[in-house]
């Protein structure tokens, strides 16, 4: 009898003392994007955000280098893994239906915050703070956080150029729409990278190929 009370308590303590959180982020790679689009080849939120990662970095260091900025790519990159975490909760929505009307986009940007902290709320409270920059804009990350809003739509933009590569036209239409609000954000470094570096995902293999 006392083997089994110390048994139940055990695991009671085991049970207060774990944290879903990590195995949730796991979880991202089960999200498909681009639901309502046919698909050459599917990409999920696990892989976008990684790409979403090394383009905030290079946006961040060439507005460093080149613009005299002053950002933390390394900061910027890990936001970028971060950023769409909440769609495991809330799925990918499609842009048709997110942006359809102003009340709509209000109301999915709500959701996307109650599912943000939902999900801090899974780590242990002394981790939380560590992590609620990475969910949620800090005063005086505005620029940060808009490289990184530049680095997502070029990653989009990417996956159009890839598409119509493979011969799917149905990516011709958000590809032009994409372009255009990179465009309007009027982000340099994200014009710059377009001018500089979108170009060569038109090539094939070999072409970018360095040559030993």
């Amino acid at each position: 009898m006392q083997k089994q009370k110390r048994e139940k308590k055990q695991e009671q303590e085991g049970e207060e003392t774990m944290s879903h959180f990590y195995a949730m982020m796991s979880r991202m790679k089960y999200i498909e994007r681009w639901a309502l689009m046919r698909n050459s080849e599917s990409e999920n939120i696990c892989e976008h955000s990684l790409e979403v990662s090394m383009l905030a970095h290079a946006l961040a260091v060439i507005g460093n280098r080149r613009l005299g900025k002053n950002y933390d790519p390394e900061h910027a990159a890990v936001i970028g893994i971060f950023h769409d975490s909440n769609e495991i909760i809330t799925g990918d929505m499609p842009t048709p239906v997110k942006y359809y009307s102003k009340e709509m986009q209000e109301l999915f940007h709500d959701i996307e915050d109650r599912a943000a902290k939902s999900l801090l709320e899974l780590l242990p409270e002394d981790l939380r703070p560590d992590y609620e920059g990475l969910f949620f804009r800090k005063p005086g990350e505005e620029e940060l956080w808009k490289i990184v809003k530049a680095a997502d739509k070029i990653s989009a933009l990417i996956k159009c150029v890839e598409e119509g590569k493979a011969g799917n036209r149905e990516f011709d239409s958000a590809k032009k729409s994409i372009e255009e609000s990179i465009r309007n954000m009027k982000v340099p470094e994200a014009d710059i990278f377009v001018q500089e570096f979108l170009p060569s995902y038109y090539l094939t293999l070999d072409e970018i190929s360095v040559k030993y």
